[in-house]
């Protein structure tokens, strides 16, 4: 007798923070939402442990406004002259109907240049970033077999249980199908070399259009880089390999928690509207956990209220991921300290980062003893305030 297999179960439906409980995470439908843009993702996608950030960024709160209310105003922003700078840089890039990034697009990927006329430019300008962005999709999935060139569009991409509208600078459809993407960026190419920090950054903000894009038209492995040469305004241009960016991104985006599961563990009422009692902004902003690193610094408005929480813990995570990942489980300063010490009974001794750490408080003893007898033979006084390894207070900085 054979068994029936039992029915398939069909996936459940993906959930989604409705706009309404956004617009109270924000503190009312009147306050203005944020828009989560590409390069909010790329920063959300390397750091997916931070679930702070992931609320915060997906209903749109005023990140900075929220760091002014705490005290710890990030000075986040271009200035205005990089502004007009960046404007002017890409209406040259753009000038005459695309001829210019097109020309510097088929150079790279080895193509014939087509003519002004050849171009089909849509419009995709709608009310709403919902209407943008099926406007969009729209003129991607009527393209036909000549070049197109999308000014401006705006993509849609699910983030967390949240959509997020995102604004790449073009988009070139080959007469193949296929979609470039094409970064415009004020930074400079010298010699031939973007720097390698800004470029990576550009990158992943690209990752994330490609995925944007996916189930839409076949995306290509290589982004286009459009940037000023050397120190004129003239633009030239390089391709950034985005294979490896996209599978990476993919992989960290889809770690993010979701931000219902997220919200749920608010305090009831809580919100994050910087005009409220700063008691209750405090309040609703450490009731989600963060993952601080250094490198936020560069890409969080917050960084510095987040820096400010983990230095007054003690917590190793201020002191970087390579040194929070060697140092395993121990949390704290005080732990590291505390392992290190020697003492067999102390709660960190058993760590399996304590015996590397006795032996590195055994070496620096070891160089500080013979810094002092050098000192005393040449009566140069020694430093000062040296730690000669034992467990430290809370916080407490190493010399």
């Amino acid at each position: 007798m054979t068994r029936s297999s039992p029915p398939k179960q069909s996936p459940p439906a993906p959930r989604h923070v409705t706009p309404q409980r956004l617009a109270e995470l924000r503190g009312g439908p009147e306050v203005p939402q944020r828009p989560l843009d590409a390069r909010a993702l790329a920063a959300l996608a390397a750091n997916p442990g931070c679930r702070r950030r992931a609320l915060l960024d997906g209903a749109g709160v005023d990140k900075q406004a929220v760091a002014t209310a705490l005290g710890a105003p990030a000075p986040f922003g271009q200035s205005q002259f990089a502004l007009v700078r960046g404007n002017a840089f890409e209406a040259r890039v753009k000038a005459d109907g695309g001829e210019v990034v097109l020309a510097l697009l088929c150079a790279q990927v080895g193509e014939a240049p087509p003519e002004p006329g050849e171009v089909t430019v849509p419009d995709v300008t709608a009310d709403g970033p919902a209407g943008r962005a099926e406007r969009t999709r729209q003129a991607l999935a009527g393209a036909d077999d000549g070049w197109m060139l999308l000014d401006h569009p705006l993509l849609a991409l699910e983030v967390a249980g949240s959509t997020a509208y995102l604004e790449p600078d073009l988009l070139a459809v080959h007469p193949d199908g296929s979609v470039s993407i094409i970064e415009i960026k004020s930074f400079p190419i010298l010699d031939g070399t973007a720097d390698p920090v800004k470029a990576g950054a550009a990158a992943r903000q690209a990752a994330v259009y490609a995925l944007a894009l996916e189930d839409i038209r076949t995306v290509r492995e290589n982004a286009l880089l459009v940037c000023p040469k050397d120190f004129s305004n003239q633009p030239t241009a390089g391709l950034l390999p985005l294979r490896k960016q996209v599978a990476a991104t993919r992989r960290q985006l889809h770690r993010l928690t979701r931000l219902d599961e997220i919200a749920a563990g608010l305090p009831e009422g809580a919100h994050f509207a910087p005009g409220q009692d700063p008691g209750a902004l405090l309040t609703a902003v450490e009731a989600l956990p963060a993952a601080y690193a250094p490198e936020c610094l560069s890409t969080c408005e917050l960084a510095f209220h987040c820096r400010a929480r983990a230095r007054g813990t003690g917590a190793v995570v201020a002191l970087g991921r390579s040194v929070r990942g060697e140092l395993g489980g121990l949390e704290t300063v005080h732990d590291v300290l505390s392992a290190a010490s020697g003492d067999p009974e102390a709660p960190a001794a058993a760590d399996p980062a304590a015996e590397m750490l006795r032996r590195a408080a055994s070496l620096r003893a070891e160089a500080l003893a013979a810094a002092g007898t050098e000192a005393a033979a040449t009566g140069i006084p020694a430093r000062a305030g040296t730690w000669t390894g034992g467990a430290g207070p809370a916080g407490a900085e190493v010399s």
